[in-house]
């Protein structure tokens, strides 16, 4: 109802231990907490909190603009509303190392499960364009070393993101993943790898959970659950699929109400209210006053 049946500390434990089962695990980005409970509801097992969403929902681009506390508040609304373990995106922690430590205690606090911090300088871009920098690798080193520190819940997941693949070549981002999980980092984020050799070759190189970012319109090829799998990774990442697919529909909704002044064509497309109620787990209300639900809903809604 207006709470989640599960704590924090729970939470990330049940990512841990399901990340130490080898299954892979797919991991769909979030849009809002109401997206969160149907990620939920459809049988996932945990989800994501993308930057560039985040960015995105703001009416900004995926640049650093951002702040810890703004994604902290949003993170805060998203875990209340889910028993899922949620993963987020810190970006590169918004600053120096003293800024990623503060960063790892507000998601911390705003009952994430995890995070990664990412190797970019600011202000940094989608990790899918090119242009990209890194900052020297003891930079980054630095910063994982300060998350760590700052950590007060040992089963909060740090992860590290390297975006050298792009600037220094594959071998180089490998070396780069190597030096974060030295500096304490529990899983590592490969960014853009270009094909499947490529995830191989990181995978056989890299000894701790590994994620693989599915983002459409990037880099590489979608590679299916399967395949990733079969080459040993832990984590698929669907960061935007849910923004793109919700975008895509609501615009297709406009247009068609612009044009035909109507949206009665639309409705076989739209969620029932019926369906929205039950995410909302609207009829469990009377639980504290019997009059909030007391109504039945017209046939078809």
């Amino acid at each position: 109802m207006l709470h989640t049946r599960t704590t924090p500390a729970q939470r990330r434990r049940a990512l841990r231990d399901r990340l130490a089962t080898g299954r892979l695990l797919l991991m769909p980005g979030l849009l809002n907490p109401l997206t969160a409970r149907l990620v939920q509801d459809t049988g996932f097992e945990a989800a994501y909190l993308s930057g560039a969403v985040l960015a995105a929902d703001l009416g900004l681009p995926d640049i650093g603009l951002t702040t810890s506390t703004e994604i902290a508040a949003r993170a805060q609304q998203t875990t209340s509303a889910t028993d899922l373990p949620v993963l987020i995106d810190a970006d590169t922690g918004f600053g120096e190392p003293m800024n990623a430590a503060r960063t790892v205690q507000l998601m911390e606090d705003a009952g994430l499960a995890g995070l990664h911090l990412e190797d970019q300088v600011n202000p940094k871009r989608c990790g899918h364009l090119d242009g990209k920098t890194v900052v020297p690798r003891e930079e980054m080193t630095r910063r994982v070393r300060a998350a760590v520190e700052a950590r007060r819940d040992p089963d909060f997941l740090l992860m590290a993101r390297t975006d050298a693949r792009a600037v220094e070549g594959l071998a180089a981002a490998i070396d780069r993943a190597k030096a974060y999980v030295d500096a304490g980092a529990d899983a590592i984020f490969p960014e853009a790898l270009a094909d499947e050799k490529e995830f191989e070759t990181f995978r056989a190189a890299v000894h701790v959970p590994l994620l693989a970012n599915m983002t459409e319109f990037g880099k590489g090829r979608l590679l299916d659950a399967r395949t990733l799998e079969n080459l040993g990774y832990d984590i698929a990442l669907y960061p935007v699929t849910l923004l793109r697919l919700a975008m895509g529909a609501v615009e297709d909704g406009l247009r068609t109400l612009a044009a035909e002044g109507t949206q009665e064509s639309l409705l076989p497309r739209m969620q029932t209210r019926s369906r929205l109620y039950e995410l909302l787990r609207y009829e469990r209300y009377t639980a504290f006053d019997s009059a909030v639900f007391d109504f039945t809903l017209p046939p078809g809604a």
